[in-house]
């Protein structure tokens, strides 16, 4: 090994959270990655794991690095959890497991885990992937903190965009893409909305206008998208995800969530982003998920002052 290999370089500072019930395994990576000097704490589930973050308090991980079928807690579980965690869903992190068939790493990917390395790991893709989503992760904290301090240095206005006795004008529906009949409206609330067209409507045409410009085999890929409803004089938030379904067309059930509202500016899209990305792992589980809550965050959001 050479001072040239990634992870060899300033590297004292970065902790990484290792979490694998197969000792041997456990053991060659944790020494592996210290070479690399990473400072490494481990965990053989996901429930001990999730002790372990809670008593870092202030200090989190820079990574996680998670096997997948584990006793007590799995890692789908174990990645549930951190995801809906405030404190910790900014954390990058990557699965390490020896389930590795093309379902296996894109149910991985499609639930929102940042990589997914297949058992036996090589030493250089390790390094490689390690080093890559904590430069990135660290690229974009720099990058959020330097929008903060931009706001406060020019006073920005953070009047919310939406009075509270307007939150009756904020929609949230879930629609899903269906092979024969297109997008289907599956959910919204509340259930007297007030837009001057039919919901399906409106549905039908935001997913159809993403597809057209992004196609259905990147759609999912878009992040998030605000823009401006002309028609309707309203904003509206879109965040696009999908789901392994053999019966679907590519092998995935595409569906998009949306917020449309009287307006909604930027930094509040990024907080309604986090409320459908939890949305979405509800989704991807398939388990119930209350709508009429998830609304409720999202209208304390756009009626709340930002701090």
């Amino acid at each position: 090994m050479t001072l040239n290999e990634p992870g060899l370089k300033e590297n004292l500072k970065n902790l990484i959270l290792l979490v694998e019930d197969d000792n041997d395994i456990l053991l060659l990576t944790k020494k592996t990655l210290e070479i690399a000097k990473y400072d490494v704490v481990t965990a053989k589930n996901g429930i001990d794991a999730l002790k372990i973050l809670d008593s870092l308090e202030d200090k989190v991980p820079d990574l996680i690095i998670s096997d997948i079928l584990m006793p007590g807690m799995d890692g789908y579980e174990f990645f549930k959890a951190v995801s809906e965690n405030p404190k910790w869903n900014q954390i990058p992190f990557v699965f390490l497991t020896a389930l590795s068939t093309p379902e296996d790493v894109r149910l991985g990917k499609l639930l929102g885990v940042d990589d997914y390395l297949s058992k036996p790991v090589k030493r250089e893709d390790l390094y490689a992937i390690v080093s890559g989503r904590i430069a990135r992760s660290k690229k974009i904290q720099s990058v959020n903190k330097k929008v903060k301090e931009m706001i406060q240095s020019f006073n920005i206005d953070i009047t919310p965009s939406i009075l509270e006795d307007e939150k009756d004008l904020i929609t949230l529906l879930f629609v899903a893409w269906h092979d024969y009949i297109g997008p289907e409206l599956k959910a919204y609330h509340p259930k007297k909305y007030k837009l001057p067209m039919k919901l399906s409507n409106i549905g039908t045409q935001l997913f159809q206008a993403t597809v057209s410009m992004y196609g259905h085999e990147h759609i999912t890929k878009s992040e998030g998208i605000l823009l401006n409803i002309e028609n309707i004089q309203r904003n509206g938030y879109l965040f696009f995800d999908a789901y392994p379904d053999e019966t679907s067309r590519g092998g995935e059930k595409q569906y998009m969530l949306a917020v449309i509202a009287p307006k909604i500016n930027y930094f509040e899209s990024l907080q309604i982003r986090e409320v459908l990305k939890k949305i979405s792992i509800e989704v991807k589980k398939k388990q119930e998920w209350e709508i009429s809550s998830y609304w409720e965050e999202i209208a304390n959001i756009l009626t709340t002052p930002a701090i």
